[in-house]
């Protein structure tokens, strides 16, 4: 049985080309995307973290088209999807909202295309998620950062950073809804090894 995984789209916290800290926008492919991805493995939820009240009106208004108006009516099945968004103004707000739903506090994952000194690999990842007893069911929050990534002072904070997604040649650069989809279901996806035709 898998312990609770989380995701938070960082936005806030984030570097640009620069590395210079900022604030990115909230996009609607984001949230569908990462929406339908959280539906789909079955997680409890993703956290939309932006401190900026103009970003976060414009999530809340997008969720509840979809889950609220006309859009839930021309298309049912979206809303059990993007019900799973939560819109918070920083990280610290995603644990406490994930503490009162579990009563522990999230153990904190950062992911990075750049190497970050000792990474943890997706397999032994994969094995806390699974192994509730190594970890007393602790749940699990992994931080992706939009722009282009997390800040250095968010990813020194987390208890662990997850190993890159190794590319195939020398362009590294995937969306942040590409990566989540890859991570996710690395970590949380059903074991199929033991599983007949």
């Amino acid at each position: 049985m898998r312990v609770p995984l989380y995701l938070a789209l960082v936005h806030h916290p984030v570097v640009n080309r620069n590395q210079e800290v900022i604030a990115s926008a909230v996009t609607n492919l984001d949230l569908h995307d990462l929406a339908r991805l959280v539906r789909t493995y079955d997680l409890p939820g993703c956290f939309i973290v932006t401190p900026l009240q103009d970003q976060q009106q414009l999530a809340r208004e997008l969720v509840a088209h979809w889950c609220e108006g006309v859009g839930r009516e021309l298309h049912p099945h979206r809303w059990q999807a993007l019900e799973r968004l939560r819109i918070v103004d920083d990280i610290g707000a995603a644990c406490t909202a994930i503490q009162n739903e579990t009563g522990t506090w999230p153990r904190l994952w950062a992911t990075s295309a750049r190497p970050h000194g000792v990474m943890i690999g997706h397999e032994e990842a994969r094995q806390s998620l699974f192994d509730s007893g190594s970890q007393n069911g602790l749940p699990y929050l992994l931080l992706l950062g939009t722009a282009w990534g997390l800040a250095p002072g968010v990813v020194e904070a987390c208890d662990a950073v997850l190993a890159s997604i190794p590319a195939a040649s020398d362009y590294n650069h995937l969306s942040v809804r590409c990566a989540a989809a890859i991570l996710v279901d690395r970590l949380a996806s059903r074991d199929r090894r033991n599983e007949t035709q």
